[in-house]
């Protein structure tokens, strides 16, 4: 039983006797202090790395893994030894001899290739000038297209490159021993270094050193203009979106109005923040609400204006603390606004409703009229609130918040016809909810079989918007009618029918109440 390491040869992990691993190891130190710590050294010795491990690897297979004693010595005798590199002489040319006799291997040679390597690999491979066969591949290119490109693609795809000297060393049909691998580096490193010489004495280079850098110094001064128009382009925008902000966050919210209400970020002209909001929160968290809301945008457009009267007028200033106080100022407000949006909020947690149900005395009735009343607010202004379901009118300078009402026919479980308004409010609890539903204001007035809706309703005096709504339903018993009056469309919601007649087109007819359903009655 023998003692056995694993190693890592160039990147492979191979299994190693010990007395294998001893001769190994000696031989690589001995070709480390042969070619020394230099860069072309530590090349020189990963190639010739790359080979043993190339060839370790060609041994290996199921039935031997670990590398053994011979292995090393015949890695050892192929390569040579830095001692067998004295002996040039008469043994240089029967070494070309032998190495002209080695078997070549197909590579894309990566130094001397236009596109893939392919041309400058084929060449190598059968000692031809790289050009005749690029020649070859252009007419093919043009003779036989498009069979010539996929030839050309599929040996660039199925031949590997020579990545390092041992692989173009076999390219070339030479044993890649340590000899010829220095050998063919030292060329290399040799080549490169005469052709950056003559590249550097040449009038080329000193004129083109002269020309980048006189490209250079115009073009940074050019970038530098350019940056220079633009920082002051930016900061003119941050100074007056900064200077037209403030002054429409103040005409808004503390004139009432704003004359600069075509700019962005400005609140709209027929909106006035205090009566807005006191339709919402309790009075004492609006004046509270509004400085708040002021400071949190106030300060950004603060230091827009403050940054942008820098970049254009060029001042320095170092106010770290005031930087930082107005930053703190703005989080405790922002945390204060939080925590009373909260608190309002909690007015809507839950929902409650109230029903009142008039009985329409006419017994005799057999068709029942409904009407809307006129809108006394027709004629006045209406603000632009946006909220569903309301309305806001300007009624001689004072803002009045009405709700509209939605109006269903039912069928009746009775003989009379019946009206049920139902008022539905939301609040901080039921029994708050509640206060508020039966505190909406909703009127419709009944002569003989005339009913006249309402086209509004109203919040209590002193209540505040919580989601009020209110549902008219019609109760009409089986056998007798309704007629939809003109401009009932502006309250009736989604009235089932036989017919499926969109509300609408409801108005202005006659319906009766059958066993299927809402009908409409034929002219006679």
């Amino acid at each position: 039983m023998k003692k056995t390491f694993t190693i890592n040869i160039s990147g492979t992990v191979f299994h190693i006797e010990e007395d294998a691993y001893d001769i190994l190891q000696k031989y690589l130190i001995n070709l480390k202090s042969h070619f020394g710590n230099d860069d072309e050294g530590k090349e020189i010795l990963s190639d010739i790395e790359a080979r043993i491990a190339e060839i370790f690897s060609s041994k290996t297979s199921e039935d031997k893994k670990v590398i053994t004693v011979e292995w090393v010595d015949e890695v050892v005798k192929t390569m040579g030894t830095p001692e067998d590199f004295a002996e040039e002489g008469g043994e240089e040319e029967e070494s070309i001899a032998s190495e002209a006799k080695r078997k070549r291997r197909l590579y894309r040679d990566p130094d001397h290739r236009v596109l893939g390597g392919v041309c400058g690999g084929l060449g190598a491979y059968f000692g031809m000038d790289p050009v005749v066969l690029r020649i070859i591949f252009a007419i093919l290119f043009l003779v036989t297209f498009p069979a010539g490109p996929i030839a050309y693609i599929i040996l660039w795809i199925a031949v590997p490159k020579a990545i390092n000297t041992a692989q173009r060393l076999e390219m070339r049909g030479q044993e890649a021993t340590v000899k010829n691998i220095e050998k063919s580096i030292k060329e290399e490193v040799k080549e490169v270094k005469e052709s950056y010489k003559k590249f550097k004495e040449s009038d080329t280079y000193s004129k083109g050193k002269k020309s980048m850098k006189g490209a250079g110094d115009v073009a940074f001064n050019i970038v530098k203009v350019i940056l220079k128009i633009f920082v002051i382009i930016f900061g003119v925008i941050l100074l007056l979106s900064g200077f037209f902000g403030l002054l429409g966050l103040i005409s808004s919210m503390v004139i009432g109005h704003s004359f600069v209400s075509g700019l962005p970020m400005i609140w709209s002209p027929e909106v006035y923040m205090p009566d807005f909001l006191n339709y919402f929160v309790e009075p004492g968290t609006v004046t509270l609400g509004l400085v708040l809301v002021g400071i949190l945008i106030g300060i950004p457009l603060l230091a827009m204006l403050f940054a942008g009267t820098k970049l254009v007028f060029r001042f320095k200033s170092n106010n770290a603390a005031i930087v930082l106080s107005m930053i703190g100022v703005w989080f405790v407000s922002l945390i204060v606004l939080l925590s009373i949006s909260a608190a309002q909020v909690k007015h809507f947690k839950d929902r409650s409703s109230v029903t009142s149900t008039k009985v329409i005395d006419c017994d005799s009735c057999e068709t029942l009229y409904l009407n809307i009343a006129e809108n006394k607010y027709e004629d006045y202004a209406e603000l632009d609130w946006d909220i569903e379901g309301f309305s806001v009118y300007m009624v001689d300078g004072d803002e009045v918040f009405v709700g509209e009402p939605e109006l269903d026919v039912v069928r009746s479980n009775s003989d009379e016809f019946t009206v049920a308004v139902k008022g539905v409010s939301r609040g901080k609890s039921r029994d708050e909810a509640k206060e508020y539903s039966q505190d909406i204001v909703y009127n419709f007035t009944v002569n003989d079989s005339t009913i006249v809706f309402d086209p509004y309703f109203f919040l209590g005096e002193t209540d505040k918007w919580r989601n009020q709504e209110v549902y008219i339903t019609v109760k009409v018993p089986e056998g007798k009618s309704i007629y939809l009056g003109e401009g009932m469309q502006k309250i009736i919601h989604d009235i089932e029918n036989t017919s499926n007649t969109w509300d609408r087109d409801m108005v202005g007819k006659y319906w009766e109440m059958k066993p299927e359903g809402l009908t409409l009655k034929e002219a006679n």
